[in-house]
């Protein structure tokens, strides 16, 4: 299994000849290297409804036929635009054809703006759960810290976690590093840094606050193999 990171907090799993995407903001995220027309997801998955994270969702679901998975609120919406997509709540689990997925909490806001200055409520924002090949994937979407996820690490042994750093809108370093401990995961990678400027960060410094070598930072582009 192939795990790549492209900027913000879109990250891409290739597992037996599915392609997953998780939070596919392309157009207009200045660090990504993906192109939009290039993508080809079997698989769509949106930690909630802010812009910088549904991104291309509807535009690549339509194209591709993309099965896109989200919270009931933000999958409903989703729908009512002729996307294929398969509505959850924050505790449920489902077992598809490629893996297992589960909704975590995650501590932020979501809702869509429109052209009419008014924002669409889409439902609770969340992190994932993604388990296939026998490992487990945590993507905490946008969040802070919470002690919850201490129980989210016991319940569910984490192979890789990636977690935001970028501070003013999710955790900072020092709060992702103390969740980094909560969470025990075996490795973590840092996302939703330096894309915009209130959050800049070193993900290297962020990286170097954690213990037992468990940290690794992916350049845009680069993946790791599970």
């Amino acid at each position: 299994m192939k795990v790549s990171f492209h900027g913000h907090a879109v990250v891409k799993i290739e597992s037996q000849g599915k392609t997953i995407l998780i939070d596919p903001f392309i157009t207009g995220n200045d660090l990504t290297d993906l192109k939009a027309e290039d993508q080809k997801p079997d698989v769509i998955i949106v930690t909630h409804g802010h812009g910088d994270h549904l991104g291309d969702t509807i535009e690549l679901a339509k194209r591709n036929d993309s099965l896109v998975i989200a919270n009931f609120e933000l999958a409903t919406y989703l729908g009512w635009q002729g996307v294929n997509a398969h509505g959850m709540s924050i505790g449920g689990g489902f077992d598809f054809d490629f893996g297992r997925v589960k909704l975590t909490p995650a501590f932020h806001g979501t809702g869509l703006e429109t052209e009419n200055k008014e924002i669409i409520y889409l439902g609770m924002p969340a992190g994932v759960l993604i388990t296939l090949e026998g490992k487990t994937i945590y993507h905490a979407g946008d969040t802070g810290l919470f002690s919850d996820m201490k129980l989210i690490g016991g319940r569910h042994p984490i192979d890789l976690a990636f977690l935001p750093i970028g501070d003013n809108f999710t955790m900072g370093p020092d709060d992702a590093a103390y969740a980094a401990e909560l969470l025990g995961a075996k490795k973590v990678v840092p996302i939703h840094f330096n894309t915009f400027p209130p959050i800049r960060q070193d993900p290297h410094k962020f990286i170097s606050m954690l213990e037992n070598g468990v940290g690794q930072v992916l350049e845009v582009g680069e993946s790791i193999e599970l």
